[in-house]
């Protein structure tokens, strides 16, 4: 285990680097000027003072000289400064990181439960309605583009009915017991939540379903039937087991995927997220701002499928024996 775990952290910082680059080329390739959106914003400025800010980050050199330059720096941890907040770009990150990981972390539990439960369902009666129910469910979360849903829930649930608030993480003030204050912000996911959970339940319904049928047709599961054994027995002990390791592959690869959902969510619902920084980000030209936000995409990317293949293994001991 710790060899094979050693060779992961290997293959995963080689990866790391090869995504730094191409996302380092990629952005500069971009049209557009960082230091022109800030002369821009500000409604125009003396040349001189251009190539001066220019100079001042470093946006003189050749590419080659700022992506080395770059690469030392990540390398020690520093992600460079913000053009537009002149701040160091992982404190603007972790400013914004706990409501998008709460966001994130919070939809994938509710989907996975969710969407396991139902394709467990939709298994044990694979001709009755349940199950074509829950494939009416699975084609919709398919089809149905997250920020299209985000503005349906938005305009039905917030602003026809008002049954939750329209925007932000905490009402304005924010309340002062730390009850109340959990129970808020839970009212101000609630919608959010929905809204990007719909989108991976699709998936772990249809992958949950089809895991159990395969798995309730094995000897395994006729010998403990014949047992005598209760059914609920049968499937929650003895099934779901081995019928989980497709869910646990899928969660942790959608995992950069929520992070993207994640993005378009917040800006629907304006949560002090990732997606709103990377979002204003990108019209502002902010690479470092930029380049950071798809670092630490990456990066959940490689340790969540790094601990996916952790426990594969301690769900699955004969993959340890291979």
């Amino acid at each position: 285990m710790p060899k094979y775990l050693a060779r992961r952290l290997v293959y995963g910082a080689v990866l790391m680097l090869c995504v730094i680059v191409l996302n380092f080329f990629l952005i500069h390739a971009a049209p557009g000027d960082a230091i022109g959106a800030l002369v821009a914003e500000s409604g125009g400025g003396d040349p001189a003072v251009v190539a001066q800010m220019r100079a001042s980050y470093g946006l003189d050199q050749p590419l080659y000289v700022q992506l080395y330059k770059y690469l030392g720096r990540v390398a020690t941890g520093d992600f460079g400064r913000s053009f537009h907040y002149d701040a160091p770009v992982l404190g603007v990150i972790m400013e914004r990181l706990p409501s998008t990981l709460l966001l994130t972390i919070s939809a994938l539990f509710v989907a996975v439960i969710v969407g396991t439960a139902l394709g467990v369902i939709a298994a044990l009666r694979p001709r009755g309605w349940r199950n074509y129910f829950v494939t009416l469910i699975s084609l919709l979360g398919y089809a149905t583009p997250v920020f299209w849903l985000g503005m349906i829930v938005l305009i039905v649930f917030a602003d026809k009915f008002g049954l939750f608030p329209a925007y932000g993480l905490t009402s304005v003030p924010p309340p002062e017991t730390a009850w109340a204050l959990a129970v808020d912000v839970l009212h101000h996911l609630a919608l959010p939540v929905f809204t990007l959970s719909i989108l991976f339940l699709a998936s772990y319904s249809r992958i949950s379903r089809a895991s159990t049928l395969d798995v309730l047709g094995s000897d395994y599961i006729r010998t403990a039937r014949a047992k005598g054994l209760l059914e609920s027995v049968v499937v929650l002990k003895h099934a779901l087991r081995n019928a989980a390791l497709p869910i646990v592959t899928l969660a942790g690869l959608q995992l950069g995927h929520a992070f993207s959902g994640a993005v378009l969510v917040e800006v629907v619902f304006s949560l002090p997220g990732i997606g709103p920084l990377l979002y204003d980000s990108i019209i502002r030209h902010d690479y470092p701002v930029m380049l950071g936000v798809l670092f630490g995409a990456a990066f959940t990317v490689v340790i969540a499928n790094i601990i996916t293949d952790l426990v594969y293994r301690i769900l699955d001991p004969r993959i340890r024996l291979r």
